[in-house]
């Protein structure tokens, strides 16, 4: 009997010595900078988020942090870049909400985000806000819908990309109500703004910083807020779900994700690291001033959010009928 024992003994050393150095690994952790890759292009809204954040990272987790920009295909080469990195805790990648997009809207993506990735926290969303311009007849949401069905197929919507979110939350917005809007796709808000202010366009979903002040200047006019939450910025301005659609929730956001094979315990130490930072009564500040609703979950409920999110959005996708090529 004190031979098997022995010999069970030697068979798990192994695994305890590793599971030793991964525990030494969270303990030490991070002990040189972390980079964070942002599949999009510098100035966005991620960008303007993450610039809040930078300069509180050291004091958080005593070490530095480092953006790096590798836009292009649909998130493919930022996503591919992390997923093939060392599961360490060194490189990770910063999300918005499209991620739970493109599985439903691109064929033979390189990478599943669900699989190959390991969730850390949702930082913050960004709701958006159903705008017309000035000249558009509906006053409301109501007269709205009222006007899409007397003119299908009339409503010409902006979108910042075919399969981005601002198509898809408006192709469900049209599908739910029974209505039918031609989609008009930009590359981006910047080109979508100037055309819906002058009325070439007749609605879109705008963030709520760029909205605000086209909002007090007259110039636009919103009609709901996107989200499943009223801003306390426009506490009188109900949500999609208050006036007709349940569970109608877009809302852009950013979060972070690791490599799949990253410890948990290097995770764990992630995402307690974010959400102080992101609670921090500076930070959390900032990004309400700018129209942001601060979150901070746990990798479980993070996982569960894209989980959620993907199957709606694939859902979505196969009733519409909607295809696109990478």
């Amino acid at each position: 009997m004190q031979r098997l024992n022995r010999w069970a003994m030697l068979a798990a050393l192994p695994a305890l010595l590793m599971s030793g150095s991964v525990f030494a690994q969270a303990a030490t952790y991070p002990s040189k900078p972390v980079t964070m890759i942002i599949p999009l292009a510098p100035g966005g809204p991620v960008d303007s988020e993450m610039q809040i954040y930078l300069p509180k990272l050291r004091e958080v987790f005593g070490q530095s942090f480092i953006v790096d920009f590798k836009s292009g295909a649909a998130g493919t080469i930022a996503a591919t870049h992390v997923a093939k990195a060392a599961p360490d805790g060194y490189t990770l990648l910063v999300i918005n909400s499209a991620f739970t997009i493109f599985p439903a809207v691109y064929k033979d993506l390189p990478f599943d985000f669900l699989r190959d990735f390991a969730p850390i926290t949702l930082m913050s969303k960004r709701p958006l806000l159903l705008m017309v311009p000035a000249s558009f007849p509906a006053k409301t949401y109501a007269e709205y819908i009222a006007y899409a069905r007397a003119n299908p197929g009339k409503i010409n919507f902006g979108t910042t990309g075919a399969g981005t979110g601002t198509h898809l939350s408006g192709a469900w917005l049209h599908h739910a109500t029974n209505t039918a809007a031609t989609f008009i796709h930009y590359k981006g808000t910047g080109a979508v703004l100037p055309d819906l202010i002058a009325g070439r366009l007749d609605a879109t979903g705008v963030a709520l910083p760029p909205a605000m002040p086209l909002m007090k200047s007259g110039k636009l006019r919103a009609l709901a807020i996107m989200s499943d939450r009223r801003s306390p910025y426009i506490p009188d301005l109900q949500t999609i779900e208050e006036m007709g659609i349940p569970g109608y929730d877009y809302s852009s956001y950013t979060g972070f994700l690791a490599p799949v094979a990253t410890p948990a315990a290097v995770v764990s130490r992630l995402s307690e690291g974010f959400i102080k930072l992101v609670k921090l009564p500076e930070v959390t500040a900032r990004l309400e001033a700018d129209g942001n609703v601060v979150i901070g979950n746990s990798p479980a409920q993070f996982r569960q959010i894209l989980v959620t999110e993907t199957n709606h959005w694939r859902k979505l996708v196969q009733d519409l009928g909607i295809k696109l090529e990478q």
